[in-house]
């Protein structure tokens, strides 16, 4: 039986193929697709301009451009399916699990995914913990996207969980300073991790910081107009002593 190892080292999950074809999805509920997965342990917080459907259709397109795979599309039949595994390389949080089922079913709808874990499981080093299968083309696609997302969010849940088990009973919170482009990817590996979002953005929270005392004309003069504000606005001021 054939073997292709795809992965990169320093990292949480591993995916590897086979020729071996399985027949299983898995089944339950996603905000944003609109397709059911029984991997959704944890929901994905929300944004007003975009969702993660448009997280994953850039990330693709970015990857993929207009030709698709071309190494694929050279050495790989168009009509060879296979089955890959997701391997843990290290000890910690699973996260992404649902997002890249999300991904892979963006890619091929007939692609066939089970998991063993959900997202804020703790998995050990060497666990299988999930599969795919169906068109080689359409996994190649999809499995560098899927793994970066997987490696990034197991990471930020990994981190996350130490710190929210250190700090209990007290809560952990992110904050705005995310990669551009991956907010709701990292507040959503923050939340499965343990941890709790505080604003998504500028938007859906007033937080008077030292640029805006001093353009304002000091604290006073910021907290009156903030007051002022919010009488006509359902927002929430953060004072920090």
């Amino acid at each position: 039986m054939s073997r292709i190892v795809f992965s990169s080292p320093s990292t949480l999950p591993q995916l590897y193929s086979t020729s071996r074809r399985i027949v299983k999805m898995s089944v339950t509920q996603t905000m944003n697709s609109g397709v059911s997965f029984r991997s959704m342990a944890v929901k994905p917080p929300s944004h007003p301009t975009y969702d993660m459907k448009g997280v994953i259709k850039l990330a693709l397109a970015e990857d993929a451009g207009d030709r698709g795979d071309v190494t694929c599309l050279a050495t790989i039949p168009l009509d060879m399916e296979v089955e890959a595994h997701f391997l843990a390389k290290e000890d910690g949080i699973v996260a992404g699990i649902s997002l890249a089922e999300m991904i892979f079913h963006e890619v091929d709808p007939s692609l066939k995914v089970e998991w063993s874990q959900k997202d804020g499981d703790h998995v050990q080093k060497g666990l299988q913990f999930g599969k795919v299968s169906g068109q080689a083309h359409n996994i190649v696609v999809a499995e560098r996207v899927v793994l970066n997302f997987m490696q990034r969010m197991s990471g930020i849940a990994t981190l996350t969980k130490t710190m929210a088990d250190a700090a209990h009973p007290a809560c952990i919170l992110e904050t705005r300073k995310t990669a551009p482009g991956l907010r709701l990817v990292d507040k959503w590996a923050v939340l499965i991790g343990g941890g709790r979002n505080h604003r998504m953005g500028l938007f859906d929270m007033v937080m008077i910081k030292d640029n805006h005392i001093s353009i304002a004309g000091g604290i006073i003069n910021a907290i009156k107009s903030v007051d002022q504000y919010l009488e006509q606005q359902n927002l929430q001021m953060e004072v920090e002593s």
